[in-house]
């Protein structure tokens, strides 16, 4: 298996405790600048790569995960870059193609898209858009996109933004082809759909619901996956690990006893449709929920335990920012020595490796090609009929 660290780059009081912030807020720039050190720290300690993710709403300080991104790429010479997500249904698929070109230019070859529609629906209203045209938006987006990052003098016309009436060849470049992209999937079918049509990998939330739910959309992938007749090389999936991040401790009692508090005061009053823990306290979300939380074995167990049911290759952690700094990075230490060298040893993956069609970006040139299909057709069978809610099931 391989490593991510994601940041969402969460701006809160720390620590929380119960339903009472307290403490000091660090700046914006030390919170910035945090990110940045917990990249480079990931890349000495062997993580494979580091994700930022994108908000445009809440409590959150990554509305510009591409400036995060290349600050990262100008300090680190190994790990792989990902956003987590970026949310190409309110961004415009040219800048996206330039701006993401540019991280991966600045990191020689090494950055991988991670898109999605949010789970923000504020987002839609600031940048002038109706949430109910989410789903549509993302697939006409990412289709433009495709082309953009595959294909020089394209034209193109669609339903939600201008036409590309003259040949348009984006700048810069791609370091050595296309990168790959990704599709996070939460809480619906279409994500899963999307990604499987286009037969690209998946990357689950897997955050805060029970594991069964994430199982179903995983399931959806792999059917569609293998329907649409995708070369199997190609199929990878991600997996998230649960609301607050991960906390290790010598035993798992005291790992809930320290962590139960902020855990708690992250969730408690929480109403964001869609984003919502449906676990009451911390001793439910770690019995019953993706939370990594406990000593390193049972850190271990739960990884290897949804390994056994998602089959997945890339296991992504967050870290609890709401700590003091020095403590995050202690954890993330301690993840690296104690965790991750069992779980690569028990469960394998090609993922990055020489039998991954981009295991050797950037030598790798095929994702250069230009595409058959420019955008989602009828055969796909991508409708509205696909946004089937997992909690349908």
């Amino acid at each position: 298996m391989k490593f991510q660290v994601l940041d969402i780059i969460p701006h809160l009081k720390t620590p929380l405790l119960g339903k009472t912030q307290t403490g000091e807020i660090v700046s914006t720039a030390d919170r910035l600048n945090q990110v940045v050190q917990t990249a480079q720290r990931a890349e000495e300690l062997g993580f494979d790569s580091f994700s930022v993710g994108e908000r445009h709403a809440g409590e959150f300080v990554s509305s510009s995960p591409t400036a995060v991104l290349a600050a990262i790429a100008a300090v680190t010479s190994r790990i792989r870059l990902q956003s987590g997500v970026t949310v190409l249904a309110v961004l415009d698929p040219v800048r996206v193609a330039e701006d993401y070109a540019t991280i991966d230019q600045l990191s020689r070859g090494r950055l991988e898209l991670v898109i999605g529609k949010g789970n923000e629906v504020l987002q839609y209203p600031l940048f002038g858009l109706s949430l109910e045209d989410q789903w549509e938006l993302l697939a006409e987006k990412y289709g433009l996109l495709r082309r953009l990052w595959r294909e020089e003098n394209v034209t193109w016309s669609g339903r939600f933004r201008t036409a590309l009436t003259e040949p348009t060849t984006t700048t810069p470049r791609p370091f050595a082809g296309s990168p790959r992209i990704w599709h996070g999937s939460a809480t619906t079918l279409t994500s899963a759909a999307l990604a499987a049509a286009w037969g690209d990998p998946l990357f689950t939330a897997n955050a805060i619901q029970p594991r069964e739910n994430y199982k179903v959309l995983i399931d959806h992938y792999r059917e569609e996956y293998e329907r649409h007749g995708h070369d199997p090389r190609h199929q990878y999936l991600g997996s998230g690990s649960g609301a607050g991040g991960v906390f290790i401790s010598d035993t798992t009692q005291e790992a809930i006893r320290q962590f139960g508090p902020v855990y708690e005061g992250l969730t408690a009053g929480r109403n964001v449709p869609g984003n919502n823990s449906p676990f009451r306290d911390i001793h439910q979300a770690v019995a019953e929920g993706p939370s990594l939380v406990g000593s390193p074995e049972q850190v271990i167990d739960k990884i290897l335990s949804y390994h056994e049911l998602y089959g997945h290759d890339l296991q992504s952690i967050s870290l609890p920012t709401t700590l003091p700094f020095e403590q995050q990075l202690d954890i993330l230490e301690r993840f690296a020595l104690e965790v991750i060298p069992a779980i690569r040893a028990a469960a394998p993956t090609t993922l990055w490796e020489s039998a991954d069609p981009y295991g050797g970006r950037p030598a790798f040139a095929g994702a250069s090609e230009a595409d058959a299909a420019a955008t989602i057709t009828a055969d796909h069978d991508f409708n509205r009929s696909d946004h089937a809610s997992i909690y349908a099931h």
